[in-house]
């Protein structure tokens, strides 16, 4: 008897069993990855555990002691590197050797820089108190911090290469290929713009960028904060374009004069009386010159200010509302730069960073 012919496969079933078949050899390249990333990871963190850092030839100023206020729920001025915000591109944490590293400055230059570990450690390092803030940091959010960097000023390095006249951009690169396009002026003014090796006193967390990353005040990370960075190419706004502008982001990234209340948190429910209102304003490269509140719809009134750590840091606020009332309020709270109140307007942080009030509603009781 002849055989009955054979019924056509099920694509359904063929489609299952090929994203099976693909996810499964995905699963092992990916386990190769994590095994090769964990080994190489293990040994970049016995190099970085056994670094000693050159002393600075100028510290960092040691912070009044009044820049922390005096209540509980408000962050420290002083972020530590565990909590401090990560945001990049790196599906896997790169995990450099600092013997292999190099940094190449090319582009619209003089002269080709490069400069090795070794030399970047006996140059002439400084300390800086910067804070540093995402541009996808929403109102109120808490994609920003602030730490002690140690680095040699980027001008130095831009200085030796000496941009042509028509240059207005730095491309950074990091050993990813993640790319971030700064402006020339930023790099090369008085700021404290590093290519950092240390921070909180001790060599880069690989998260952060170990062995090198940049750290530029005043501006937002996506056109500033490369980490694990190999490469500066000096060029124009109109000639390149870096990862974020790609995708829409505005070419240029100031950091935006915002404050925050930590205290009390959104949804909180307080005792009646007297209640403190506390939390961080930011305006770097500025400072933060005043912060009010407002509750309702009523009046603006002065907070008082913690200490100044400088106009690169944030500054720390507090207030307190008097007889407050049973019910249900609304808090709002602005800092003032030396150009004054920052903007109420609401904006969302495309393309170039959040504006508004932070408002926190709260019920007394």
């Amino acid at each position: 008897m002849p055989s009955e012919p054979a019924l056509p496969p099920d694509p359904s079933r063929r489609g299952f069993l090929l994203a099976a078949s693909l996810a499964a050899a995905l699963g092992v390249v990916g386990l190769a990855v994590g095994r090769v990333a964990g080994a190489a990871g293990r040994g970049v963190q016995a190099v970085r555990e056994g670094l000693r850092l050159p002393r600075p030839v100028r510290p960092a100023p040691a912070p009044p002691p009044d820049v922390q206020v005096a209540v509980a729920g408000v962050d420290p001025w002083v972020t530590p590197p565990a909590t401090f915000y990560r945001i990049d591109t790196a599906l896997v944490v790169p995990q450099v050797d600092p013997a292999t590293w190099r940094l190449r400055v090319h582009g619209l230059v003089e002269r080709e820089v490069e400069l090795t570990w070794d030399e970047l450690l006996a140059s002439d390092l400084v300390e800086a108190w910067v804070t540093l803030a995402c541009v996808s940091n929403p109102v109120g959010g808490d994609l920003v911090g602030n730490q002690r960097w140690l680095g040699l000023p980027v001008r130095e390095v831009l200085a030796r290469a000496v941009p042509t006249a028509d240059a207005d951009m730095v491309l950074s690169r990091s050993v990813d290929g993640f790319t971030a396009s700064t402006p020339l002026d930023a790099l090369t003014d008085d700021r404290d713009a590093l290519l950092a090796v240390g921070m909180d006193g001790a060599p880069l967390p690989p998260e952060h960028g170990f062995p090198v990353r940049l750290v530029v005040p005043g501006l937002y990370g996506y056109v500033s904060a490369t980490k694990w960075v190999t490469e500066l190419e000096v060029t124009r706004f109109d000639a390149a374009e870096a990862y974020w502008t790609q995708r829409g982001w505005s070419q240029r990234g100031p950091v935006k004069t915002q404050s925050r209340i930590d205290v009390p948190r959104a949804g909180a429910t307080v005792p009646a009386g007297d209640v403190v209102v506390a939390g961080t304003a930011w305006a770097q490269g500025r400072g933060v010159t005043g912060v009010q509140v407002r509750v309702d719809d009523g009046p603006w009134q002065d907070a008082e200010l913690a200490g100044d750590g400088g106009v690169d840091t944030w500054r720390q606020w507090r207030w307190t509302w008097r007889d407050a009332g049973a019910g249900g309020h609304r808090l709002h709270v602005r800092a003032s730069d030396p150009q004054g109140p920052q903007t109420g307007a609401r904006q969302g942080v495309v393309p170039d960073g959040a504006t508004g009030y932070h408002r926190v509603d709260v019920t007394v009781v």
